[in-house]
Parts: structure tokens; C-alpha cells; sequence
């Protein structure tokens, strides 16, 4: 993905528009809503901003990368939130909506933060010396709230002044969001796709390892905390499910690096998959826990 249309043009604005599309489903009781669900909340941000990045590299440290920048990718992908696909998962698997989408506003907050310490880690770890350059961080935290936070807030902002034309534009904002999804997969893997098949075979394992690890670590960690079964869904695919556009966005974008990439297009494209089983299981537990009455007991 060199410099070019796709990196300078597609990526930020296809990005812009997945997060204006999130904000438009944001409000500022969604930021407040911590306070509701303390225990729940604090859960799911610190599975997705300590144990998941935690959870990547000790998986990186057990199935070692021929290729350091894939692992790096992994990094990047580990350092990003759930975003708003997350959010139309835990809707669909009947998980608690509200609590997703509190989740994915927090931790979009703080992984502003957390981004460029954890792939400046990540370069400095897996890279040799004279093969990258470190993130500035001062710069690069600018330049995530620049391509995140403020389409977001643009979007809680239309919302606000414009609540018609927000229903109306949330749908198709939706359905464009997942078509550039897609695009943006596919052409991170068409532009190395000499490589891809043996960069698939070096990253595949670790992402689908990373991906069935945190939608085990985020269930059970929430089972353990006696949380209703929809916040443990919520919190599984909050765990689980990670904003990969973004991931290959700071890729790049900001590290201008191709290969590093893939790691994060391999990511989405398991999560998809594994998003569906997730779906059918979940729906399957709420329909099985609804005649007794206990559809949300721990």
C-alpha cells in the first residue's frame, strides 16, 4: 500500500466516514452511562486496553513471526478498539447495546493515549534499529484525534442539531461504513498479493488465536464478575472484535509500512467469520434463558 490515492485520500476519508457514522449513534449519556454500569464498564475497558494487547504479545512470543512487521500489525490491531462494528454485532447477538456503545466511546477516548506507547513498544520490540522510525507520539496522538475523535464528534454534534436527518443518514451511513470495510480488506491484500499467501500463513494463527482468546477472556471474565449474560455477550465482542480499519489506517498512513497491513485485513476477515458463530450462539442462548424469565441473570 504505497503512497498513493489509497493512503493519502481513501483510507483517511473511508475511516472519517465509518467514525462519523459511529457518532451519529453517540450521545453525551453515553459517556455518562459508566456510572450505570461501573463494574461492567470498567471491565471491558480493561480487557480491551491492558489484557488485549497484553494477550497479542505473549501469543507473539509463543508462535514467533518469520516477518517482524506482521507482528508489529498484530500490535497495531491489538492497540485499537472495538468500533462501530462491534456495537451492530452486540445488537444482533442480544447482547446490551447501550453498554457497547459506552464501551467503544471510552476506550476511542483513551486508546488515543494508548496507541502510539504501544506501537512505539511494538517498533522497538520486533524491529531492528535502523528499520523504523518511532511514532512522535505528541504528533501521532494529533493525528488520531484527527482521523477518530473528530468525526466522531461531528457526528454526536449532528445528531444533536439535526436528529431527523440523523435517523434518516444512520442506516446508509451503516451500510457504507461495512462496504468500505470491505474495500479497504481488499485492497491491503491486492496491493502485496505476491505476498499474501505466505504472510497469511505466518499471521492467520496468531489473529485467529487473538480473536478466539478475547471472546473467551472477555465471557468468562464477565461470567466471573456475576454480570448479566447480555453484558458478557456485550463484553466478549467488545473483547473480541476490533476496529481493524483503523489498525490498518495507522499501517498505513502514519507508518506507511504495507505489510504491516495485513496483519490487521487477516484480523477483520477472521472476525467476521467468527462474528456469525458468535451470533447464532448467542441468539440460541438468549431464546433458551427466555422462557425461564432469566434472560439478563448472571
Amino acid at each position: 500500500m504505497e503512497t498513493n490515492f489509497l493512503t493519502e485520500l481513501l483510507l483517511p476519508v473511508s475511516l472519517a466516514i465509518i467514525m462519523f457514522g459511529m457518532g451519529l449513534s453517540l450521545s453525551p449519556v453515553d459517556f455518562k452511562r459508566v456510572a450505570v454500569y461501573p463494574k461492567a464498564a470498567t471491565l471491558g475497558i480493561l480487557n480491551q486496553i491492558v489484557i488485549l494487547p497484553l494477550v497479542g504479545f505473549v501469543l507473539l512470543m509463543l508462535i514467533p513471526m518469520r516477518t517482524p512487521e506482521l507482528a508489529v500489525g498484530i500490535m497495531i490491531l491489538a492497540a485499537c478498539p472495538g468500533g462501530p462494528t462491534s456495537n451492530l454485532i452486540s445488537h444482533i447477538s442480544k447482547g446490551d447495546t447501550a453498554l457497547s456503545i459506552t464501551l467503544t466511546a471510552i476506550s476511542s477516548l483513551i486508546v488515543v493515549i494508548t496507541i502510539p506507547l504501544i506501537v512505539n513498544f511494538s517498533l522497538r520490540y520486533f524491529m531492528q534499529h535502523n528499520e523504523y522510525v518511532p511514532l512522535p507520539v505528541f504528533d501521532t496522538i494529533i493525528k488520531v484525534i484527527i482521523i477518530t475523535l473528530i468525526p466522531v464528534v461531528i457526528g454526536m454534534v449532528t445528531k444533536a442539531k439535526l436528529p431527523r436527518f440523523s435517523i434518516r443518514m444512520e442506516r446508509p451511513v451503516k451500510i457504507m461504513s461495512g462496504i468500505l470495510l470491505f474495500v479497504i480488506i481488499i485492497a491491503a491484500i491486492l496491493n502485496d498479493r505476491e505476498n499474501f499467501l505466505g504472510f497469511f500463513a505466518q499471521a492467520g494463527p496468531v489473529a485467529l488465536a487473538l480473536n478466539l482468546a478475547m471472546l473467551a477472556v472477555g465471557f468468562f471474565t464477565a461470567k466471573l464478575a456475576r454480570l448479566k449474560v447480555s453484558q458478557r455477550i456485550t463484553i466478549s465482542v467488545e473483547s473480541g472484535i476490533q476496529n481493524g480499519t483503523l489498525g490498518i489506517a495507522i499501517a498505513a498512513t502514519l507508518l506507511k509500512n504495507p505489510t504491516m497491513t495485513i496483519s490487521p485485513a487477516v484480523y477483520s476477515l477472521i472476525m467476521f467469520m467468527t462474528a456469525g458463530i458468535i451470533i447464532a450462539w448467542a441468539n440460541l442462548k438468549m431464546k433458551e434463558l427466555k422462557p425461564t424469565g432469566s434472560n439478563f441473570q448472571a
